[in-house]
């Protein structure tokens, strides 16, 4: 998602249930004096039970995130706090996750996970979102969703690589986009899913500061997608793999007879690889592309840089119709919740196929901290390099 890429939520709380532990260690009860005799104050007593007792469940509640609640229908579980990045400086951000099962019977299928994520902070930025995959008993079917919306003050650099590599094209503007992605998937075979997609986007520019970067497209955009989704999934757990394989193919169609101003449409492939290497060890790797034909609006071309890929990246600097990019990271648990990871990927755009140049690949690589919220989720703090910048992203689940 776009500057959901840029947050960074320094979980403040988290860090603070340290210096509560410790300030358990002081008397629990107050003295008052009465004549010559000492008499605990039971006022006193009560209260520091009462502080005692909260913060002790406090600290239960995030020791407790990550174990595994069998008797539990729905695990659910919230964090939150301060965060600061150069793209939406101070603000306060949000994050749960929820783990499920259809039918509490079937122990063999991995849960069904959703994620809800909000985010406010002081330069006007807001965003508000839930995500998920609902696993039906038996892995039979599989309903997909993304709903979210968001206001950003951003930037823009124009379309094509060499706009975007040229420092003096970034100009500001405001952003508001939404957007509701669906897709309903019957297993045919074993891993093998097929089935219908829709999409909505709705994005509005304003207050442009260079409107020639424009091109005379249109500020404002709706767009209505339909088309179909190919999917192999023989991971071991959706929200964090140790091994298994990857592979979705999404076809859209956005018509002009739908109503769209701009017709268009688009082939994204995305295929990633897990596989244990040593004790805690897991090599994933990656490859993504999207294809657009026709004539694509300014704000549903393909972009590189996301929380999910080229993370460090601004994304939209470099837009196009085409976009390719490739990930390889080795996540290492280390002790207890906590873990790290690092990779390495290559990124770039392109108008089209005979125009892909090799000389504009775009280089990427960083390192990021895990720490398991709840069982084989985690949630992850990320420092991406790039070409022209370095960005901190936190966000639950891992990157693919």
């Amino acid at each position: 998602m776009t500057e959901q890429a840029k947050k960074i939520i320094l979980v403040a709380l988290l860090f603070s249930t340290q210096t509560l532990i410790g300030a358990q260690t002081v008397h629990t009860t107050a003295e008052v004096t009465v004549g010559d005799s000492i008499i605990p104050s039971a006022v006193s007593s009560d209260t520091a039970f009462v502080k005692r007792s909260f913060f002790k469940k406090f600290i239960d509640y995030f020791n407790d995130a990550n174990k595994e609640k069998k008797n539990k229908k729905f695990d659910f579980s919230i964090i939150g706090g301060p965060h600061y990045s150069s793209d939406t400086k101070l603000g306060l951000g949000m994050v749960a996750a929820g783990l499920y099962h259809a039918d509490a019977k079937d122990s063999l299928s991995p849960p069904s996970n959703i994620s809800l994520y909000g985010d406010v902070s002081t330069v006007g930025f807001y965003l508000l979102g839930v995500r998920g995959t609902h696993l039906f008993p038996y892995e039979k079917y599989r309903f997909n969703y993304n709903l979210y919306f968001y206001s950003f003050p951003s930037y823009y650099w124009g379309r094509g690589y060499e706009n975007g590599a040229n420092n003096d094209n970034k100009s500001e503007y405001k952003r508001f986009q939404a957007q509701v992605k669906l897709d309903f998937m019957f297993r045919v075979a074993r891993n093998f899913y097929i089935g219908p997609l829709a999409v909505f986007d709705y994005i509005d520019g304003r207050n442009f500061e260079k409107p020639e970067l424009w091109e005379g497209m249109s500020a404002r955009t709706t767009n209505v997608s339909t088309g179909f989704s190919l999917l192999y999934d023989s991971r071991d757990f959706l929200t964090n793999a140790y091994q298994g394989y990857y592979l979705r193919v999404d076809q859209r169609f956005s018509p002009a007879f739908l109503g769209n101003d701009y017709a268009f449409s688009s082939t994204e492939l995305t295929t990633s690889y897990y596989r244990r290497v040593w004790k805690g060890g897991v090599l994933a790797g990656q490859f993504h592309t999207l294809l657009n034909y026709g004539e694509p609006p300014w704000g549903l071309m393909a972009t590189l840089g996301s929380s999910y890929s080229m993370r460090g990246y601004y994304e939209g600097r470099y837009r196009d119709k085409c976009a390719m990019d490739a990930q390889l990271e080795l996540r290492q648990h280390v002790w207890k919740r906590n873990g790290v990871a690092a990779w390495v990927g290559l990124g770039t755009i392109f108008p089209k196929f005979s125009e892909f140049d090799a000389g504009r690949i775009l280089p990427n690589y960083g390192v990021g901290y895990r720490w398991e919220f709840k069982k084989r989720v985690n949630v992850r703090l990320d420092l991406g390099f790039g070409k022209h910048q370095t960005g901190f992203i936190f966000n639950i689940n891992e990157a693919f």
